[in-house]
């Protein structure tokens, strides 16, 4: 397995199992975490979250296969970690969440972003598309 497909499945699988955490036990996951204590509603929006990370998820694993074939939700992964790092670092720097919260997810959509964007498969172009 090329070190691409590797990656890719490592972050689709744990897309999988953060869907299935904020789907399954929000509340659990995020005392987990760290977080402050939810009210009960908002495990509805945690919900509708999940989805995503579920479907995305089950694409990443299925992108494992033929890389150079879904270049497009390889680079949507790339900026949903750039957003998830842009959201960190606007509430760590408001003070909202603490640095002890933030590091390790941030540093995590950081890494992740930069090995997407730098293994990603760059489609060769034909004569027939340079047109």
């Amino acid at each position: 397995m090329k070190k691409i497909q590797a990656l890719i499945f490592i972050v689709g699988t744990v897309q999988i199992i953060l869907g299935l955490a904020f789907l399954l036990a929000p509340h659990g996951i995020l005392q987990w975490m760290g977080h402050s204590p939810i009210a009960d509603d908002i495990s509805y929006p945690l919900g509708m979250l999940s989805s995503r990370f579920l479907v995305y998820g089950v694409l990443m694993l299925i992108a494992t296969k033929s890389p150079s074939k879904n270049g497009l939700l390889i680079v949507g992964m790339v900026w949903i970690q750039l957003i998830d790092l842009a959201v960190g670092v606007f509430y760590t720097m408001q003070s909202i969440v603490p640095l002890s919260l933030s590091a390790f997810p941030m540093f995590n959509a950081t890494v992740i972003a930069l090995l997407l964007w730098l293994w990603r498969p760059i489609p060769m172009q034909t004569e027939q598309s340079a047109r």
